[in-house]
This record gives C-alpha cells, structure tokens and sequence, in this order.
C-alpha cells in the first residue's frame, strides 16, 4: 500500500491547553512508532505571533489576550496552511483539536480529519440561552462549526461525543468514529522513590496520620465547576481540618479566588497552575486520598484514566461521558450538588484510609478498565480512518 502522508495540525502551545498539546504529542509519537512503514505523520504548527509583544499568552489579559488568539486562530494559521498546500503535498490533513476546525476552510476538500473532544465550543450557537454571546464571536464560532462538518471524517473521543454531534444533527453517522484517547506510560501505581522525594519538596511529605490531599487536575473554565469544588472543599475542611485542596492546572480567576477567600480556605489550597512533568503529576494521583472531577460536561476525562491507572480513587460527576470513561470505578454525585459532594468526600476519605472492601473493588476496577485506554489502539483506528478517507 502507498504510504500516507499526513499532516497533523496542532494547536498553538502558547494557548495553554495541555490536553490538546498531549493529544497530538502522543498521536504523532505512536503513528510514527507504530505506523510508519505506512504512515508519515509530520507536525504542522506556525509560530504564534505575539502582537502584543513577547510575553506568554496566558500574561495578557481581557480583550488584548483574545484578539491575539483569534488573529493567530483565524487569520494567520489558515493563510500559514494555504501556503504550506501549496507548497508539500499531503494526503490528508488531520485537526486533532474540533475548537480548530476552521482551518478545514483551508485544506483541500475532502481531505480533513478532524479529532471531536467535546461540543463545549460550540455551546452559544447549540444552547445560546446558556453561553449568551456577541454576534461577532457567533460569527467565529459558525465558520469553526462548519469547518467540522466539512471534514470527511470526525474522531469522536467517547460515545457521549458522538452521540451529542447525532442529536444535534451536525454530522451524518458515517462521518463519525468513536475512538477513546489512551493513557501515558508514566501513570502507574508502583512508587518512584526519586519522583516521591521530588513530590516531598514541591507539597512537603505525607502527613503521618495518613493523607488527606484532595486532588483536581484540569483547567478553571466554567464547566469544570470550580465553584462546586471550592465549596465543597470549604464544608469538608469543617469536618476534616486537615483536609488539604490540591490544585492542579491553570491559574484562579478573580472570581474563583474570591469564592476561597470568602471561604477561609484559601491557606489550605496548594495551587500547581503549570506541572508539565508527568512523572511527578503520577506520584500526586498516588499521593492523593480522593481525586475530583465536579465538571458539567467533558469530552473524555484524562484524570480520570490517569487516576485509575494510578489507583487512585475518584468522585465524580454524574453525567454520561464520565460513567462510560470510568464504569465502576467511580462514585458517581448529581452535577452541582454541594451537600451530597461533601457527605461523599467525607465517606470516601474514610474508605481510603481504612482500605475498605468498596474502596478495594473500586481500585481494582480501576486498573482494568484503564488498562483498556491504549495510545496504540487509538493511533490504529486513527490509521484506518486516513485509510477510508483516502480512499
């Protein structure tokens, strides 16, 4: 068979979204690992342009940070691809993040493959009651939208995705693959003694009556309901003084910085914004009693696969993608519920601490249903859809 080429179009890191980064990070390294005697994958990412000097995108704030994204996004990345068409010849074109998905606009038709983490992105056009929006971020918004649907095939990270694309009717059936993202090698449940004392001195050694760090890894947009978290922390911190927040990933907003003030939590929260080693995020999920997700929606859920492979135990929301990620693994609570949050912290801590039997079989279900999240058997499906899309 004639070996593909194919272009992966990656975000810019300079946005900050780690999973996305890891996402092509891994899809580039297992194609070429595991496929290359008929694939060649080659990374495609322009350099950011900086308008507004050289400091890190995440440094620029309000109205000044998103003009620089949406230039970068929607001018300069697309006249970058029109260029590099023109230039090498790709048999297809792969966007591996759908908030992305405007530059389909810039490939030749019939030949992009775009990967659908979520539909968050597109929340004010599919439920603008609940993401009110000018008509010039709609306007965006629409041409990324389309884009997705132009493509020739989607990659849907979990059936929850693929399912929520149908009952929107964006995309006909045909068009899309489900097709879960793996976990990294780095996230196992045996101890790295060096890792461990590194961890020691990034958030002081394990507390001798046994630990009581919750943790949450992921960003602080709004459906990741870091108000729910905040919160919760707050009540079980008054049964469990000890209790110790153990944030992972992005700064506060204002907002959220005053909820833990006007919490008195604030001296009991380790924040991390930026851990790029996941070495050391692995001996955190090993480290922590309890793992939290409170988001309202999600696409995957990378904590929680990188949780179970450390045998970690989590409480989670409620919602679809979470129970096909995690199945029994889990214990489940309804999205925003505070009350029920804190009564099921405060009991799972006990679990972890006196090892239960529940705790046991949760841990163990955990293991072999991580084990099922391979990097490998993504980049294969992802083979055989460059194959049918070439075709």
């Amino acid at each position: 068979m004639k070996r593909l080429r194919v272009a992966i179009l990656c975000d810019y890191p300079e946005e900050g979204w780690p999973s996305m980064d890891l996402t092509a990070e891994m899809v580039l390294s297992y194609l070429n690992k595991g496929h290359a005697s008929e694939i060649e994958a080659v990374r495609i990412c322009p350099p950011f342009r900086h308008r507004f000097g050289p400091m890190p995108i995440h440094a620029l704030t309000g109205a000044r940070r998103n003009l620089d994204r949406f230039l970068n996004r929607y001018r300069d990345y697309p006249k970058y691809l029109r260029g590099l068409v023109r230039r090498e010849q790709f048999d297809i074109y792969h966007v591996v993040d759908h908030s992305y998905a405007q530059l389909v606009h810039a490939v030749p038709p019939g030949k992009a493959v775009v990967t659908c983490h979520d539909l968050d992105t597109f929340r004010c056009l599919l439920r603008p009651e609940l993401e009110p929006r000018p008509a010039w971020f709609r306007g965006l918004t629409r041409r990324t939208l389309r884009g997705l649907q132009t493509a020739a095939a989607i990659s849907c990270d979990s059936e929850a995705t693929r399912s929520a694309i149908l009952e929107h009717h964006l995309v006909p059936p045909e068009r899309l693959t489900m097709n879960h993202l793996g976990t990294n090698p780095e996230f196992v449940a045996e101890p790295v003694p060096e890792i461990d004392a590194e961890l020691d001195c990034l958030i002081g050694p394990p507390d001798p009556m046994g630990p009581v760090d919750l943790l949450h890894v992921g960003s602080n947009i709004a459906r990741k309901r870091i108000d729910v978290l905040l919160a919760t922390f707050a009540a079980v911190r008054r049964a469990i003084p000890r209790a110790r927040l153990i944030k992972v990933g992005g700064e506060f907003t204002p907002a959220q910085a005053a909820q833990a003030s006007d919490l008195e939590i604030t001296d009991a929260i380790l924040s991390i914004p930026f851990l790029t080693n996941r070495l050391t995020l692995a001996a955190l999920y090993r480290r922590a009693a309890l793992v939290l997700q409170p988001s309202d929606a999600e696409g995957f859920g990378f904590p929680l696969v990188e949780a179970m492979s450390c045998g970690a135990p989590l409480l989670v929301s409620d919602i679809p993608v979470l129970r096909e990620v995690a199945g029994e693994a889990a214990v489940y609570q309804p999205v925003g519920d505070v009350a029920s949050w804190t009564q099921a912290v405060i009991s799972l801590v006990e679990d972890c601490a006196t090892h239960s039997q529940a705790w046991q079989a949760r841990r163990s279900a955990g293991f072999l249903r991580s084990a099922t999240y391979r990097w490998e058997k993504h980049t294969s499906r992802l083979v055989e859809i460059y194959r049918n899309v070439a075709r």
